[in-house]
């Protein structure tokens, strides 16, 4: 029930306005005062929807309160009663906000026309704030997927600097900068644990607030992990910057240590076309998580001091002159295409040049690698296992043990093959659960509350995982294509039966009849009305 307050100080007309019996038409009359000043703190304490006040009164008039309350409460409706007919008087009140402005003097049906018809544009007012925000928030998933749709233009440099800006305006983004940086970073548990799990969504949310900083915009690549894209005036200016925020975030990981962090810098460019250059050499950075066992965020340009720390850690990967594998099966396990040739480059500078290794020790190097990407497939349920070349021919190991490079090729040929295999069982599995999400949505759309959370706990994965894999195999967020299931549904109903607009909306699942004409508009340009017209 709407709430209207009366400023008056002729007594007669005040009590005759308070007696109307505003209850019966919907409102609820929440109080009173003579003039302006009296009536300040208790409409700052009743929040009235509508003020009923003259707008001459002594101590405080009542253009005097109203711009004083449009201030405070700018959704307040006012009427202003006034014996006055100057247009200067009209036309303050029109400057202030007032929603209307009446000659007395008025019976009180008039002013209860008034107030009703000021009451429905609250109402009207309110359902299209509210649905704009219902909106907002449905379209938030989808804004996020047309981030990293932004961000991946920008690394590979498929788009001209000028349509990177447009696309940037179009989504609140200021990219606009003299130097630019790409900071790459991942994070997970160092053991999975249903306590540590919810720990870890805790973080993510913390992690998400930091993205407060004007030179600094944030990209949610889901299973890829996180980008920064680091703004500048300089070169000097960007580093500052970075590394102010980057001191937050490691600050923030270190309140959890369940988590492993790792962080990859790249290179500063001077325009938004050389971002691929950026994003290049912190994928280099970031492929070290696999060799350094350490939280960190590192350049492959490290400086002197931070390079003896790597150093260290790197002869500390060595146990007695062996290999460990289990880098190896991380790599497997967590690594990217693009990064295999650095990794396979590290690991052979890890073992040691042919020189300080006898011909032995490079065969068992290689065997063993061979064998953990054969135990690693089996792992993962591929059948097909690796030709066992080299290993068939003597010679053949034997030009492999001699020649480094041929023995870095072979490496990296084997890692290829076995991280190709791994997508392809990741990209069969993940088209079964996509599948069997549509089934689901296609059987359960018309539930108002159905939810990502709800399918993902269906296909049994965890939601962010969900959101990621939907994104990624049908090219639309999980709400977009939800939205586009209700309404192709709706189209469907609006040209083949006589059902009513919100009997429509209410079976694919809008119960709110507004919301569902507000939706549609938004996506069609039209209200549900004029599209049944227009295919009549």
């Amino acid at each position: 029930m709407l709430k209207i307050f009366l400023v008056e100080d002729e007594f007669i007309v005040r009590e005759g306005i308070k007696n109307i019996d505003w209850a019966s038409e919907g409102f609820q009359f929440c109080g009173e005062a003579a003039d302006g000043e009296l009536a300040l703190p208790l409409i700052q304490s009743e929040q009235p929807d509508i003020i009923i006040t003259d707008i001459r009164m002594p101590f405080m008039d009542g253009l005097e309160l109203s711009r004083i309350v449009k201030k405070e409460l700018p959704q307040c409706k006012i009427i202003i009663l006034s014996g006055h007919e100057e247009f200067t008087y009209a036309q303050e009140a029109i400057s202030i906000g007032v929603a209307q402005y009446l000659l007395k003097p008025i019976n009180s049906s008039e002013l209860t026309d008034v107030v009703k018809r000021t009451g429905w544009q609250i109402v009207r007012e309110r359902e299209e704030r509210d649905n704009y925000e219902r909106y907002k928030r449905e379209m938030s998933e989808n804004e996020q997927g047309l981030k990293v749709k932004l961000f991946n233009e920008m690394v590979s440099g498929s788009r001209s600097g000028f349509k990177i800006l447009e696309s940037g305006r179009e989504l609140g983004l200021k990219l606009s900068a003299k130097n630019y940086q790409i900071v790459l970073l991942k994070y997970s548990l160092a053991s999975y644990d249903e306590a540590f799990s919810a720990e870890l969504l805790s973080l993510t949310e913390k992690f998400r607030e930091l993205d407060r900083c004007d030179n600094i915009i944030l990209f949610d690549r889901a299973i890829e992990g996180w980008a920064l894209l680091v703004k500048g005036d300089s070169p000097e200016h960007l580093h500052s910057v970075r590394e102010e925020h980057l001191a937050k975030v490691k600050a923030l990981f270190n309140q959890y240590p369940a988590v492993r962090y790792f962080g990859g810098i790249g290179l500063i460019v001077d325009r938004l076309a050389r971002l691929s250059e950026s994003f290049e050499d912190a994928q280099r950075a970031l492929a070290q998580r696999f060799i350094l066992e350490q939280n960190d965020i590192i350049s492959c340009e490290a400086p002197a001091a931070q390079k003896q720390d790597t150093d260290r850690m790197l002869s500390d990967v060595r146990e007695l002159g062996c290999l460990n594998l289990n880098m190896v099966h991380d790599f497997l396990k967590g690594g990217e295409l693009c990064e295999i040739d650095f990794f396979v480059e590290k690991l052979l500078s890890n073992i040691g040049s042919t020189s300080e290794r006898s011909l032995l020790f490079r065969q068992y190097v290689l065997v063993d690698i061979y064998l953990t990407v054969i135990n690693f497939l089996k792992d993962i349920g591929e059948d097909e296992v690796l030709p066992q070349e080299p290993f068939s021919k003597p010679e053949q190991m034997n030009e492999l043990i001699n020649d480094p490079q041929k023995a870095k090729s072979y490496l990296i040929r084997i890692f290829t093959e076995a991280l190709k295999r791994r997508e392809v069982l990741s990209t069969k599995r993940y088209h079964r659960i996509i599948e069997q999400a549509k089934e689901y949505i296609s059987r359960h759309y018309t539930d108002e509350d159905l939810s990502l959370n709800d399918v993902a706990e269906h296909v049994n994965i965890s939601p962010s995982h969900f959101s990621s894999v939907f994104s990624r195999e049908t090219g639309q967020s999980f709400i977009r294509y939800l939205t586009d299931q209700r309404m192709g549904k709706a189209k469907e109903l609006l040209k083949c039966s006589d059902l009513r607009c919100s009997e429509i909306g209410a079976n694919v699942g809008y119960k709110d009849p507004h919301y569902f004409s507000y939706l549609f508009k938004k996506l069609y340009n039209c209200s549900p009305l004029q599209y049944r017209a227009s295919k009549g």
